[in-house]
């Protein structure tokens, strides 16, 4: 295995790819990613523990949807039992995705707590029990804390990025595939920007269109029966691509097993 840098412009590439394999299967690819969801909203009922555990099922869900999409590109049609490839490598590879699921919680908890003290700190500086909801939001949209947790975010997801397609397919520790996942990004940041750029355009599209829906329909109830599903597919679609970043930011003499 060795690092492989792309044109920036690979970076849309990877985002037609996405969107044209999530619609050589649609109905499977969809169900897979419903069935994720499905799984955290049943995890966050569950006081503290659920987000505990949706934290440590992170890295493995990531790399059953990869699995999935490698299966949809073949033209094979993507078996619910995809989402449990993580588990299907032995126990050393077993151990390794726990490990990556526990390093991810605890960036994850660190982050939370260091953006809950700034918004306590925040929120004691701001009286909103006299406001209406519209600035109640527009006060939280200006708070600090939301901001400088969203820049935090950015580093972790690049760490994670590839990590688990990493250990898993290329048997790479977890320390080190966190490594590595944060060189290939950096390596291919150009192409990484102009793919979360062309993402944030179709989600853009996507709420300009549920505008215009709402004017035609003329009621937010019926928009808003369009719209959650909507999203659903086009996030389907934005995890169906994370496949092929991996596969071209890496050359192996061999196709992963």
């Amino acid at each position: 295995m060795k690092l492989h840098t792309v044109p920036a412009a690979t970076g849309l590439q990877w985002v037609r790819l996405g969107m044209r394999t999530f619609l050589k299967q649609p109905l499977a690819m969809a169900g897979l990613f419903f069935m994720f969801m499905a799984v955290v909203s049943v995890l966050s009922m569950l006081p503290f523990l659920g987000a505990a555990i949706s934290a440590l099922l992170t890295p493995a869900i990531n790399l059953g949807l990869m699995s999935a999409t490698r299966e949809a590109e073949a033209g094979r049609f993507p078996m619910p039992t995809q989402l449990l490839t993580a588990f299907r490598g032995g126990p050393e590879r077993t151990r390794g995705m726990m490990t990556l699921g526990g390093l991810y919680g605890l960036c994850l908890l660190v982050i939370l707590l260091l953006v809950g003290l700034l918004d306590s700190a925040f929120s004691a500086s701001v009286d909103t029990a006299t406001m209406t909801q519209e600035q109640a939001m527009q006060v939280m949209l200006s708070s600090p804390a939301l901001w400088i947790g969203m820049v935090l975010m950015m580093p972790l997801q690049v760490l994670f990025w590839h990590a688990p397609a990493l250990l898993f397919w290329h048997g790479v520790t977890p320390v080190k595939s966190l490594f590595f996942s944060a060189l290939a990004a950096w390596a291919n940041k150009g192409a990484l920007t102009l793919f979360l750029c062309g993402w944030l355009a179709v989600f853009l599209l996507l709420g300009v269109l549920m505008s215009v829906f709402r004017m035609l329909l003329g009621g937010s109830e019926a928009s808003s029966a369009i719209l959650y599903p909507a999203v659903l597919l086009i996030v389907s679609m934005f995890f169906t691509s994370i496949w092929f970043s991996f596969r071209d930011s890496f050359l192996t003499d061999e196709q992963p097993s």
